[in-house]
C-alpha cells in the first residue's frame, strides 16, 4: 500500500507520517504539492500513484481566512475539489481532515456527524465546501472516501495552545499581572499523535463517510489552560475572561465539542502527558 500525506510538514502531517510505519508513505509538501497550484494534484498523483491520499493540508489561520475569504476558498475548498476529482478518476482512496468549525456552536450536546452544519466563519465555510466537493467527486464510489472531523489540535513542532499558555504565563509572572484565560469557549482538545493513530485504524478498517475523532471529554479554554499550567508546574494568578476580550477578524463557535466515533483517552491525560514530556518550555 502506498499512502500520500499532504501537508506532511504540518502538525498533523508529521504525526501521521510517524503513525504509518512499515508501508510506502510519500510526504507531499510545497513546492511538490501546493494548495495554490491548480495542477498540483494531477501532477503529484501521476508521479507517485498512491493507493490512498490523506489530505491534512489546509489554510488553518482562522482570522486570515476571515480577511481573505477567496483565498480560504481556494485553499480549503477548490484545492480539495481538484485533489478529489483527480484521485477518484484513478480509483485512489481519499481521507480528508476537516474541523468542528463546520458547526455553529449553538448545540448543548457533542456534535455527531449527521448533525446539521452551519459555519460561523470563512474558515469553517471553506472547510465545509471542501467536504462537499470530496463527497461529490466520490459520488459513484462513496466507500473510497472518508472525512475525519477533529478539533483543537496540539502537538509538535510547537506554537500550539499549551506552549502559548506556558509562554503567556511566564510573561504574566514577569509583569506581575494575572494570566487571562477564556472561559466561554468549550471544545475537544485533541493530541495529534492520538488522532493520527485513530486515522491509521480507520484506514485499516476501510471506513468511509464522515467520522468525528477527538480525545475524550470536553474543556473550556480556561480549564485546558489550568491543566497545562498544573502539568508544567507553573503557579500564576488566573483571570477568567470572555473571548470578546480580544478583537478578532473571525468569530469562533462557543461550543466545539465533538462526539468521537473512535474511543481515545481523556483530553486531560493526553494533555498532561504531552506537557510533561516537553524537553523544554518557554522561559
Amino acid at each position: 500500500m502506498r499512502v500520500a500525506v499532504t501537508g506532511a510538514g504540518g502538525r498533523l502531517g508529521r504525526a501521521i507520517l510517524a503513525a504509518f510505519t512499515g508501508i510506502d508513505v510519500r510526504p507531499w509538501s510545497r513546492p511538490f504539492y501546493d494548495l495554490d497550484d491548480p495542477e498540483a494534484a494531477e501532477r503529484a498523483i501521476a508521479t507517485d500513484s498512491p493507493d490512498l491520499i490523506i489530505h491534512t493540508a489546509a489554510w488553518t489561520d482562522v482570522d486570515g481566512c476571515a480577511r481573505q475569504p477567496d483565498l480560504a476558498r481556494r485553499r480549503n475548498a477548490t484545492a480539495v475539489a481538484e485533489l478529489a476529482r483527480a484521485a477518484a478518476a484513478r480509483g485512489t482512496r481519499l481521507l480528508l481532515v476537516s474541523t468542528n468549525e463546520v458547526f455553529d456552536g449553538r448545540s448543548d450536546a457533542p456534535y455527531r456527524p449527521a448533525d446539521p452544519t452551519g459555519p460561523l466563519n470563512a474558515y469553517g465555510a471553506s472547510k465545509l465546501e471542501g467536504e462537499r466537493a470530496a463527497a461529490e467527486a466520490y459520488a459513484a464510489d462513496p466507500a473510497s472516501q472518508l472525512t475525519v472531523r477533529t478539533a483543537w489540535l496540539y502537538g509538535p513542532p510547537g506554537n500550539d495552545f499549551p506552549l502559548k499558555v506556558i509562554a503567556a504565563a511566564r510573561r504574566a509572572i514577569g509583569e506581575g499581572l494575572p494570566l487571562r484565560l477564556v472561559a466561554d469557549e468549550t471544545g475537544s482538545p485533541t493530541h495529534t499523535a492520538d488522532l493520527a493513530a485513530a486515522i491509521a485504524t480507520l484506514v485499516r478498517e476501510e471506513a468511509f463517510g464522515t467520522k468525528h475523532v477527538v480525545n475524550g471529554g470536553q474543556a473550556t479554554r480556561a480549564e485546558w489552560g489550568r491543566a497545562v499550567l498544573a502539568a508544567a508546574g507553573i503557579d500564576v494568578e488566573i483571570e477568567l475572561v470572555p473571548a470578546s476580550t480580544w478583537t478578532r477578524d473571525s468569530k469562533a463557535p462557543t461550543w466545539g465539542v465533538l462526539a468521537s466515533d473512535v474511543p481515545l483517552r481523556d483530553w486531560r491525560a493526553a494533555s498532561d502527558a504531552y506537557v510533561r514530556g516537553l524537553a523544554t518550555v518557554p522561559a
